[in-house]
């Protein structure tokens, strides 16, 4: 048997890059905000300057193109295994987390990253501004629930 090169511990909080040009990234992050979490969530808008000041070492622009989740220990998850975690982080979720994550599950949770993903490209091609400016040039100041320019924006109120 072989020993894991890093020990296992548990994950204390998470920090999940989302496209903060992307109507859906962005309504995701507030939905995200509003659950009872059971491992803190720092959502920080991808390829910003704050992003790449926490994690120098990422390819930025692969963040742009598909959700990137980073542990307090530097363990790395994307794509359907970023959702994933992002579920397992909340109260309410959990449960459904660990159901995707088995190989039961698991075709469900790369179909909603792919239909996701269709939908991000749909949106670029008809103007829609996910993806249209190039990755260095995005700043945390561009999320669309006011100034970010720490990293953290404010959860807009309720509609109405």
């Amino acid at each position: 048997m072989s020993t894991p090169a890093h020990p296992t511990t548990p994950v204390r909080r998470l920090t999940v890059l989302y496209d903060a040009e992307c109507p859906l990234c962005v309504h995701l992050r507030h939905w995200l905000l509003r659950q009872r979490q059971l491992v803190p969530l720092d959502l920080v808008p991808a390829g910003s300057q704050r992003a790449r000041e926490l994690f120098p070492g990422l390819d930025h622009a692969a963040t742009l193109r598909e959700i990137t989740v980073i542990g307090d220990r530097g363990q790395v998850y994307t794509a359907s295994a970023a959702w994933i975690v992002c579920l397992w982080a909340l109260a309410e979720h959990r449960p459904r987390a660990h159901w995707l994550a088995t190989p039961a599950g698991q075709p469900l949770a790369r179909a909603a990253v792919l239909a996701a993903s269709k939908w991000r490209e749909a949106l670029k091609g008809s103007g829609g501004g996910a993806g249209d400016s190039s990755a260095g040039d995005r700043s945390a100041g561009d999320c669309s629930a006011g100034d970010c320019s720490d990293g953290r924006c404010e959860v807009p109120g309720t509609p109405g």
